[in-house]
């Protein structure tokens, strides 16, 4: 019976166990994903009250839908009422709400996987994993609230119909991508349709009719929901759509070298899959017509200034497919003498792709310094004979590197995140605690700080990589509180 388990959902665990390690090693956010972990909070604790939603008291530079967030919300929420009738810190529910999306991107991956399996064979499927496992960064982010990783789950569906020779279901699953979740997957949308007319898989009016009654459904979906959740009529994609690609004003976010994902992002998130999905195409004909297209996304995606390895990400899983082929031609070749030589080149290349996992790993561990900062400061900032709140100042620094209302915990504390207060006006505001970045604030004494990571250093010795950190976040006590200067603090030296 355990065996049996183990051959249907073997892979699934290996994976999901190492996405779970990475959640609970690194449970806090980033700036990238705040919008749809607040979301998530705000549906989970504050129900039908939206005027206590935060989007409303920060909107963000664009909006963004809550589809995604109410899926996960709605998988997580039995968890989150036991852990709220248990009086659990609000942190377990952030790591549930994101094992709940893990479990959604790694199903919508197990899909795909199936038809790896139905076309190419199990062994192909087998490498298909171990290349996954092995790489950092689809594990690392299928558990982060980004648009990008909600339309990967909904992409790897489209994937998944490809293979299986199902197209106009492909193409719905883009559209709905592209019109909900991230306007870029028109991109891949148009490459896919085009590659799609011209072998004549499909027929054009056929298809155009499929993806306008699609695309009616999906914009009335996201404008149902998004209008109500945000108080005013919206369609988020649109707008998002309209600042990135119209005004052209992502590249105030900075920008890169037109090449930047061939000669960057991808050997980053690839690893050892990098220079095999290119021997891949070369070696099986059939994974022409399936990485052109997705090659072609990111060519064109290369025009746009601003440039993240998230913008691409949706692109991994077809590469990883095109690499596990080459990987299992060699593997089975082995014996002969060249492809001998290639399967040791490859066992070196996948060693490789572990150390530099374990190393980005080790590096994103410290890449979250106020969430840290917090989780401490509510260890030890308590105060004995003080009954009066605790007001805890976040700055903007510090609430985009670690810090959501999942990190915040119950009374005493209380928390800020007003923004445009001066540094020499804190002196005369009341808050017991600031967490910013900022090594001196007047009228506050630095109680201790938390070191972020900062750079890779090669060095002659062993370790022969070193991770450089620096002071990221400090935390400062008001000095008008005798009982808070009394306490024994690490300190800031």
């Amino acid at each position: 019976m355990a065996s049996k388990f183990l051959q249907f959902y073997g892979y699934d665990l290996l994976l999901g166990s190492i996405a779970a390690f990475y959640v609970l090693m690194v449970p806090y956010t980033k700036v990238e994903e705040s919008f749809n972990i607040q979301a998530m909070h705000d549906i989970l604790y504050h129900r039908h009250h939206l005027d206590n939603y935060d989007h409303l008291e920060f909107p963000g530079v664009v909006p963004r839908t809550f589809i995604g967030a109410l899926l996960v919300s709605i998988l997580a929420s039995p968890m989150v009422l036991a852990m709220q009738l248990l009086h659990l810190p609000k942190i377990y529910s952030l790591i549930i709400v994101r094992l709940a999306l893990g479990c959604i991107i790694l199903y919508t991956l197990r899909f795909l996987r199936t038809q790896v399996r139905n076309k190419f064979g199990q062994q192909v499927e087998a490498f298909f994993v171990i290349l996954t496992a092995i790489q950092f960064h689809l594990l690392f982010y299928c558990t982060r609230a980004l648009p990008n990783i909600l339309a990967m789950g909904v992409v790897n569906l489209a994937y998944g119909h490809w293979l299986k020779g199902r197209f106009y279901t492909a193409l719905n699953y883009l559209v709905f991508a592209t019109i909900t979740f991230r306007c870029d997957i028109v991109l891949l949308l148009c490459t896919l349709g085009l590659e799609l007319l011209l072998t004549k898989s499909i027929s054009f009016w056929k298809a155009l009719k499929c993806c306008i009654m699609i695309s009616l459904l999906c914009i009335g979906l996201t404008i149902l929901v998004d209008s109500i959740m945000w108080k005013r009529f919206l369609w988020p994609e649109f707008e998002v759509f309209w600042f990135n690609s119209v005004l052209n004003r992502s590249s105030e976010w900075g920008t890169h070298s037109i090449h930047w994902y061939f000669t960057s992002a991808l050997p980053r998130s690839l690893l050892a899959a990098y220079p095999l999905f290119m021997l891949g195409v070369l070696l099986d004909r059939r994974l022409l017509t399936l990485v052109l297209p997705v090659l072609s996304f990111v060519v064109l995606y290369s025009k746009l200034p601003h440039k993240e390895l998230r913008f691409i990400i949706s692109s991994v899983p077809i590469f990883n497919l095109s690499a596990a082929v080459a990987a299992s031609r060699i593997y089975n070749n082995r014996k002969k003498s060249f492809w001998k030589f290639l399967n040791l080149i490859m066992l070196g290349l996948l060693l490789i792709s572990l150390g530099g996992t374990i190393i980005t790993f080790m590096a994103s561990y410290e890449n979250y310094p106020s969430g840290y900062a917090l989780k401490e400061l509510h260890q030890i900032g308590h105060l004995a004979h003080n009954t009066n709140e605790l007001w805890v100042h976040i700055d903007p620094f510090s609430a985009m590197n670690g810090i959501s209302l999942f990190c915040e915990d119950k009374f005493p504390w209380r928390y800020s995140k007003e923004e445009g207060i001066k540094l020499e006006e804190f002196g005369q505001r009341n808050f017991t605690y600031l967490i910013n970045e900022h090594s001196a604030v007047d009228g506050y004494k630095c109680l201790f700080k938390v070191n972020g990571f900062s750079r890779v250093r090669i060095q002659p010795g062993f370790p022969p990589i070193f991770l450089d950190k620096e002071s990221r976040v400090y935390i400062h006590g008001n000095i008008r509180n005798e009982e808070l200067m009394f306490k024994h603090w690490p300190g800031c030296s």
